[in-house]
């Protein structure tokens, strides 16, 4: 089986000094190995390709032969790494908590401790007989949420 540290090393050669970063790394017991990589920007083609060429230039299929997938995080798929939500901020996103709660709102802040959010909410405020539409500011800790995703606006 392949070396899932060998490929992680290959990786991270050809990511030094680049602005593109892991999110995903797997190699199956069948050496099947997939590389997902992301950027602020977006990912091209042409980077995943000079990416999968860096890897098969340092690996020998005659030492052991394997399948190589090497993509971008999918746009609208769960973030994986705490990059992805960094690169979110001031965007509209979705978080499920582990509690079930699902938020929508404007990514604030985001942090290897914790999430803020602006939600739009009803509150009711004092003086008016019904509620009223506010923006209201939810932490969350980081351990609490489950996955969140960018949401696609096509406005």
């Amino acid at each position: 089986m392949i070396d899932k540290a060998k490929v992680k090393e290959l990786v991270d050669q050809w990511l030094d000094g680049k602005d593109y970063f892991l999110t995903d790394l797997t190699v199956t017991p069948d050496n099947c190995i997939t590389v997902e990589i992301d950027h602020a920007d977006g990912v091209w083609i042409d980077d995943c390709v000079q990416l999968s060429r860096h890897i098969e230039e340092n690996l020998s299929r005659d030492e052991e032969d394997y399948e190589l997938e090497v993509g971008s995080a999918g746009l609208g798929q769960p973030f994986k790494v705490l990059r992805q939500w960094q690169n979110h901020v001031g965007k509209q996103v979705e978080i499920l908590a582990s509690d079930g709660r699902k938020l929508k709102g404007i990514l604030r802040e985001a942090d290897a401790e914790h999430v803020l959010l602006a939600t739009r909410q009803k509150v009711q405020v004092e003086g008016r007989k019904r509620p009223v539409m506010q923006d209201v500011d939810v932490s969350l800790p980081m351990a609490e949420v489950k996955s969140g995703r960018y949401i696609i606006d096509f406005k």
